[in-house]
């Protein structure tokens, strides 16, 4: 049966956008990149005929793109695809290791270049892999001179839409304060609530000056999130 009699629910590329890649199988991957099959064998078919005629995927990640033209249905397109997508993720390998943080103060050290010598106050957001890799570092919102948003749901739906385990966020008091205020405590408290709703692990929600910087205690965070419950 071709790929595109199946049901779409059934699809190697539909099922890779609704579940994502690691819900396929190896052939199904492979077919996604290669795109089609020839007369009479389906795109998974021949995906899984290459990775026969190369031993395994290791086989098939070493190999030349000339060696893939032997398998029937493989022509020069196909076969260089499939050499640049294994070649990519060698230099992604091979590339600089990710930021790491492991520590508030590393947080800080991300967070502060998006943030000092502005006049108004910015929100910045840090997203991490499980082992705390950095997978981006941006400006979620701006706002005025004493205040800006933090909207709960963007800051989420940013970490989930990087595939993040883990987050922070920092913001900027042009005034040099490094106080937090009654809003900065209750979005910590709002935030961690989220986090723990989607099964993510929050950092910290640091305030940066010009010159310091300091994180927002936990204890008075704690304390906002009973008196709420208490009142609710």
């Amino acid at each position: 049966m071709r790929v595109k009699d199946l049901p779409k629910g059934d699809r190697p590329r539909e099922r890779l956008m609704s579940s994502g890649a690691a819900a396929l199988a190896d052939r199904e991957l492979l077919a996604v990149l290669l795109g089609s099959g020839f007369r009479g064998s389906s795109a998974v078919d021949l995906a899984a005929e290459v990775i026969a005629h190369c031993g395994d995927l290791d086989g098939l990640g070493r190999s030349e793109p000339h060696r893939l033209l032997a398998v029937r249905g493989v022509g020069p397109a196909k076969a260089a695809r499939v050499a640049a997508a294994f070649h990519l993720v060698r230099r992604a390998e091979a590339g600089p290791e990710r930021e790491r943080i492991t520590s508030t103060a590393d947080l800080a050290h991300l967070a502060a270049p998006l943030l000092r010598g502005y006049v108004h106050e910015r929100l910045v957001v840090v997203v991490c892999d499980p082992r705390g890799g950095v997978l981006r570092r941006s400006v979620l919102t701006e706002g005025g001179a004493d205040h800006t948003m933090v909207p709960i749901r963007e800051v989420i739906t940013t970490v989930l839409a990087c595939g993040g385990a883990a987050f922070g966020v920092a913001h900027n008091h042009p005034s040099g304060s490094l106080e937090p205020s009654a809003a900065d405590v209750a979005a910590t408290s709002r935030l961690i609530e989220a986090a723990e709703t989607v099964g993510l692990r929050f950092l910290d929600h640091l305030i940066i000056t010009s010159t310091a910087w300091r994180r927002i205690p936990r204890a008075i965070v704690e304390d906002v999130g009973r008196n709420r419950g208490e009142t609710s």
